[in-house]
């Protein structure tokens, strides 16, 4: 429901990610757009600055709208800035990048999609930083009878799919478990290294490109969701899946587990084939395993409410434009 504002606030959204991208900075620039509206504000998305009217500026990714917080600071010093520490921002063990930084430290407010990602950052930025959990809707489909995983990525080495297909073919054909793949082909050598694996493995298929639409009535009728990631930001589709109560396997990375919790029973090692194995075999025979999960994963739905993500953005813009 559209709120009635005295003065709705034009707000300026800059996102590296062309119209028509299916990646993850585009998805969170067109859902922060909604939920704006919503709120009775005026946004609208642009790739580049080019100094344009606006009462508040939100970039999407810190190292690749630099040069937009450089060029707003400059010519508006007193615009308030909200910049996006997204996943890639903070891949790797160091942190961010000395690049992402500068751009932080030009932002009044500093936005990450899970709760340890702060923890990523010195000190002295906490009290400037709020986290914005992605919320998510469900679509209606009916549950699969037998046993089937989902991976919902971009084919690409830091998505690590090729993990959950590699595990599916270390399990017996006895384990009663199919599996399926969805995303783009981002990385051709990776993606050709996926594909010759599923083309091995009987009980693994690949969809290709989903819609939004197509990849929620896939998680749906998923019994569970395996989300392998070398590294996270805060995925998207953990909060898909949450919204849909089907429970997920996840790599152990901060990414993950700040959004689910830090005992997550469906987590395991990061790139480690057996162990994304042995939950995988864990979900499909053990019974009371895997209604657990799906008990804990039900508890955290109103996490990924929109109202809740609704409730974080008023607050936020009433702090730095009251």
């Amino acid at each position: 429901m559209r709120e009635i504002l005295a003065k709705p606030l034009e707000i300026a959204i800059v996102t590296p990610a062309p119209r028509g991208s299916r990646g993850g900075n585009r998805a969170t620039a067109l859902r922060w757009a909604g939920l704006l509206r919503q709120l009775g504000h005026r946004p609208r998305l642009c790739q580049e600055w080019r100094d344009q009217p606006c009462d508040v500026l939100i970039t999407v990714h810190a190292v690749k709208t630099a040069a937009a917080v450089r060029a707003a600071r400059r010519a508006r010093p007193a615009l308030p800035i909200l910049t996006l520490l997204s996943g890639t921002d903070i891949y790797g063990d160091g942190g961010p990048s000395d690049e992402a930084l500068a751009t932080l430290t030009d932002a009044d407010r500093i936005i990450t999609l899970q709760h340890r990602a702060r923890a990523t950052l010195p000190p002295e930025m906490w009290p400037r930083t709020r986290t914005m959990v992605q919320s998510a809707t469900a679509v209606a489909s009916p549950r699969d009878e037998s046993f089937t995983a989902c991976v919902l990525a971009h084919l690409r080495p830091v998505k690590a799919p090729l993990i959950a297909v590699r595990a599916l073919a270390s399990l017996d054909d006895d384990t009663p478990l199919a599996l399926t793949l969805a995303g783009e082909r981002l990385d051709s050598e990776y993606s050709d290294e996926v594909k010759r694996a599923i083309e091995s493995e009987p009980r693994a298929v690949f969809l290709g490109p989903q819609t939004r639409r197509e990849s929620k009535a896939l998680l749906a009728r998923s019994t569970v969701c395996v989300v392998p990631s070398l590294a996270e930001g805060g995925a998207n589709v953990v909060s898909e899946a949450i919204a849909a109560g089907t429970p997920v396997l996840c790599s152990a990375v901060p990414g993950n587990l700040g959004l689910l919790g830090e005992r997550w029973p469906g987590a395991f090692a990061a790139g480690d084939v057996a162990a994304c194995a042995a939950a995988l075999r864990r979900a499909a025979t053990d019974r009371p395993f895997l209604d657990d999960l799906r008990a804990r994963t039900r508890s955290l739905q109103p996490m990924v409410a929109p109202a809740t993500e609704r409730a974080a953005w008023r607050a936020l813009l009433r702090e730095v434009a009251p």
